[in-house]
């Protein structure tokens, strides 16, 4: 028998054959289940005693029985074995996240403003996938998961009539909106704005099939206000250079502006109305997520839920 003082030194294999002949009661029972001869199965256990100096079974010619040390032990080896299994699927799973190839849908305003840091953040984690980002309106946003070209999307689902059924949404932050302006121009002394204080002014504005853009025109047309000269533009980055050239203003999503680090401009809060979006995790009903796509979302509720 092994001294006490011994460390005991088990394989997994070990272990399953006390497990298993715990449970049938039988050499032969058991060794079926493992996959091994009657013979090997009692060598197997005479070893895993002399290991541990102690005996797990009596043996009669009829039945097996656990002795109070075996008792004892099989939770313990139980327990070893599932928490092994649990380590060897979270490697796996997460050398699955280190490969592969993920495609993600987003609005461009979430592509401008917020992702940048999480894509960098998730390329030091995950280096060896090959990442796609598809920058559009919702309704290409929703059409790429929609098709299963994106693995998921990020999007509008303020208005829940604008998701397709087959599109599960998941909500994750809202966010308020802010106006962009020069840091000299006379409404920047403000803390705040109204839509009304934007009456004469030109609107640098993102295209019509944008769900801010459709928010903002009706909070304005609500108002009573009907902007008269407005510039459309599809690139974020276009929407803060022409502020900064002094053409006009634009009304944003507060997330769009996390990562705009232009010199000159400053924004204020849209206070009247008191526009809302509602940013939405987009996903194909029924298709699982693949590992590279959930070591992304991880990234992404991390971030927004420090943005809450």
């Amino acid at each position: 028998m092994a001294s006490a003082t011994a460390r005991p030194d088990l394989s997994s294999r070990q272990l399953h054959c006390v497990v298993s002949l715990a449970r049938y009661g039988s050499f032969v029972a058991a060794a079926a289940d493992l996959g091994l001869s009657q013979p090997a199965l009692t060598r197997a256990i005479m070893r895993i005693e002399a290991t541990l100096g102690v005996r797990l079974f009596t043996r009669s010619t009829r039945r097996v029985a656990l002795t109070a040390a075996g008792r004892e032990f099989v939770p313990v080896a139980e327990r070893l074995i599932a928490d092994l299994d649990i380590g060897i699927q979270n490697m796996r799973a997460l050398g699955a996240r280190q490969r592969g190839r993920l495609v993600i849908a987003s609005l461009m305003s979430v592509a401008y403003g917020l992702l940048p840091e999480i894509i960098a953040a998730y390329r030091l984690r995950y280096g060896g996938v090959d990442l796609e980002l598809r920058e559009g309106v919702l309704s290409a946003v929703t059409e790429d998961v929609r098709s299963g070209l994106a693995d998921f999307g990020i999007g509008d689902i303020t208005n829940a009539s604008a998701i397709p059924p087959t599109i599960d949404a998941e909500a994750l932050a809202e966010s308020g909106f802010r106006v962009v302006l020069r840091r000299d121009h006379r409404l920047a002394k403000k803390r705040a704005l109204r839509m009304n204080d934007l009456r004469q002014e030109a609107i640098i504005a993102m295209p019509f099939g944008a769900g801010m853009r459709r928010s903002i025109d009706q909070a304005a047309a609500s108002a009573g206000i009907a902007f008269d000269r407005t510039i459309t533009v599809s690139q974020f980055a276009t929407i803060f250079k022409l502020v900064q050239a002094g053409v006009g203003l634009s009304i944003v999503p507060a997330l769009a502006l996390s990562s705009a680090t232009y010199d000159g401009l400053v924004s204020r809060v849209l206070e009247e109305p008191r526009l809302r979006l509602s940013l939405g995790l987009l996903r194909l009903r029924d298709r699982p997520a693949s590992p590279a796509a959930e070591g992304f979302i991880e990234l992404l509720r991390q971030r927004l839920g420090n943005t809450r």
